[in-house]
């Protein structure tokens, strides 16, 4: 009994599974590469995905940097103007006292006119 070698009784140029022919070897390969190829585009698209994302990340860092900045500025801005307001408001409250002061002499010299009148 003569035993039958690899490819024998498949027509020639037909050892694409590796010499077994009309096997499931082949199915299994392509369903191997199909999955293959669809992880390979999976990967690639989360890739991009994640320089966008590092793009993003750069571009909304340097916009907190410059919001950060914006409102040091105003910080600053708005204490001197409170510091100003301050100094105002005591100072009016100084004018304030002096008007008041006066107004009371005023008030009192004229009740004093008014009782030595009669």
């Amino acid at each position: 009994m003569r035993r039958a070698g690899l490819g024998e009784g498949v027509p020639p140029g037909n050892y694409g599974n590796y010499g077994y022919p009309n096997s499931g070897y082949s199915a299994c390969e392509e369903e191997n590469e199909r999955l293959t190829e669809s992880l390979r585009n999976k990967v690639t698209a989360i890739k991009s995905l994640s320089i966008e994302i590092g793009h993003e990340v750069k571009h909304q860092n340097k916009l907190l940097a410059e919001m950060d900045s914006q409102f040091d500025s105003t910080t600053g801005f708005l204490g001197k103007t409170m510091g100003k307001l301050k100094i105002l408001s005591r100072g009016s409250q100084t004018k304030l006292l002096c008007y008041m002061m006066l107004f009371s002499l005023f008030v009192f010299f004229v009740i004093y006119w008014i009782i030595k009148l009669r």
